[in-house]
């Protein structure tokens, strides 16, 4: 074939060599406003280096070949001993082991340990998002080990460790260890309470066997995990390690892996209990108040995932459309795809200075703060994670064909995107939680209300949604039905108090005219067109170093 007709003419670049971190303003701005100063040049320095390495042609290939190659799982030996064994592609771990590495466990005992690590998730995750699960459990299970000094003790220093080590060992033989979750049955679904796991008491002191299958449980080759059982005193927290002190396998069956939609590098498995042996957390009964303090923090990190793969997705949308032309010009001076970039671009900003925002609050960790949370993280989870799909669909669509094309990297993204919102408690669950706690806490309301309070005045569009969203909040009639609509409302009041107190004005004009003054469409790149769309699509530009 002659080789003229193979010439390559207007093919965009790849978004590669860059830093992911320093290139993401809103990110970038959220870390300096919430860290204190004596702190900042660190964790600035930290991050920096992470957006190096998550904007690496490394990085990238590392992430394309664990999902190229997705984990296998072997029940037997050779000889038909059971193993119970999953293997994973060897980028897999050069993901996990640079991400512990960065810290992306270590949040509970250093200094703004949480926006630091928030910060670095968000960044790394954009390399790769299914490794994030047994990073985000472990980085979890501290606060609930932590209700019995003695487990903590003995586990908090390998779960916030800064060493990775694969391989199933007794963990007192590894410098750093992974933690994983298991309180979904075929049965109950999310009503944990209807699990049916026996756990029966040992004459050891806190020592059980459990009985029992779990339908869900993610990152199978952790080396321990947290589970919910059914013990003689109630629905009880147990520690279930893989691997026993003496060196033996405990008895942990995965009967199969999950074929799923995406999250596909991660193992998401069946796993059978029988006589398996385990610690109890906490005390006989109080299960779920045990590990609550576990799901509120994987909740906010599928917050920050989601914002990470909303920012992954207009940054491709919008370096494709700054190299891309068409109809005698780039894609980025047109003024209907600069209207659709700044649209996206708003929702990714919107759900990145929210993310950092919680992360704070974990770091101030004072009583009006945790009040604030206790509304905040699940109305948070609600809404963020179900802007994940569409931002990534239409980022996606602003590629062409070529987003729909596997090697571009946007159908990874779409794939992955319906994940949050349905992991930790699907959009119903989040909304139900943030009516019981607005039934129950009422602290918890008025922590929220003061923090959207504090850009009152400010705009006259946020003003008139503040005013509205009280009206909502004192009509309880048919509460649970509108349940979401509340809901979504709380999230985007939220949202626009926070930009309006710190984003640039173009932003935040823009997201309170289009998600609060009304003036908007049904579908992106439909902002009143009278906005300054070129600097909203020009702040969120991923600048190739």
């Amino acid at each position: 074939m002659a080789a003229t007709t193979h010439t390559v003419t207007n093919q965009v670049p790849p978004l590669v060599g860059y830093d992911v971190f320093a290139a993401d303003r809103a990110l970038s701005e959220a870390v300096e406003r919430h860290i204190e100063p004596g702190v900042l040049p660190a964790a600035r320095e930290e991050l920096s280096t992470l957006g190096q390495s998550a904007g690496s042609a490394q990085a990238q290939e590392w992430g394309a070949q664990a999902n190229e190659h997705p984990p296998v799982l072997r029940t037997h030996d050779r000889y038909g001993h059971r193993i119970d064994e999953v293997e994973f592609h060897p980028s897999w771990h050069r993901l996990l082991g640079h991400a512990v590495a960065a810290g992306l466990t270590d949040a509970w005992g250093r200094p703004a340990g949480h926006v630091r690590r928030a910060a670095g998730f968000l960044v790394w995750t954009q390399a790769e998002a299914g490794h994030g699960c047994p990073l985000s459990m472990t980085h979890a299970a501290v606060p609930a080990l932590r209700t019995d000094p003695v487990l903590a003790a003995e586990w908090e220093p390998r779960l916030t460790s800064y060493v990775y080590e694969e391989g199933l060992r007794p963990a007192q033989e590894k410098a750093g260890v992974l933690f994983g979750m298991g309180m979904t049955e075929k049965q109950g679904g999310t009503d944990v309470r209807s699990n049916t796991t026996r756990a029966e008491p040992l004459s050891g002191e806190g020592e059980y066997l459990l009985t029992g299958h779990k339908w869900f449980c993610s990152a199978p080759m952790s080396d321990g995990f947290l589970v919910l059982a059914q013990a003689p005193g109630g629905l009880t927290c147990f520690l279930v390690p893989r691997v026993l002190p003496d060196g033996t396998r405990n008895v942990f069956a995965i009967q199969r892996l999950k074929d799923k939609l995406g999250n596909r590098s991660n193992a998401s498995s069946e796993v059978e209990f029988d006589g398996t042996w385990a610690r109890r957390v906490g005390e006989e009964g109080r299960g779920v108040r045990t590990i609550i303090e576990m799901v509120a923090a994987t909740r906010l990190d599928c917050v920050v995932g989601s914002a990470a793969l909303m920012r992954q997705a207009v940054a491709q949308a919008i370096h494709h459309a700054t190299y891309r032309s068409a109809f005698g010009g780039l894609l980025i001076d047109k003024p209907l795809m600069r209207n659709v970039l700044a649209d996206l671009a708003l929702e990714s900003e919107a759900a990145t200075v929210l993310a950092m925002r919680l992360a704070s609050a974990y770091d101030t960790d004072t009583e009006e703060e945790r009040a604030f949370l206790r509304i905040a993280v699940p109305a948070a989870k609600y809404w963020v994670t179900k802007r994940c799909t569409p931002v990534a669909g239409e980022a996606l669509e602003c590629l062409g064909g070529n987003g729909y094309v596997e090697e571009s990297g946007m159908p990874r993204l779409l794939r992955e995107a319906p994940l949050n919102s349905i992991w930790e408690g699907s959009g119903n669950v989040q909304a139900l939680d943030v009516l019981r706690a607005l039934q129950r806490e009422p602290q918890a309301l008025d922590a929220f209300l003061r923090e959207v309070g504090k850009a009152r005045g400010a705009d006259h569009r946020l003003d008139a949604a503040i005013k509205d969203l009280l009206t909502e909040l004192a009509d309880l009639e048919g509460i649970e039905a509108r349940a979401r609509r509340l809901v979504e409302r709380m999230a985007l009041v939220l949202q626009g108090s926070l930009l309006v107190r710190w984003a640039p004005p173009e932003v935040s004009d823009a997201f309170c005219a289009s998600r609060l003054g009304g003036d908007w469409g049904t579908a992106f790149g439909t902002l009143p067109h009278s906005l300054d769309l070129a600097s909203v699509v020009n702040r969120a530009r991923p600048v190739a170093e």
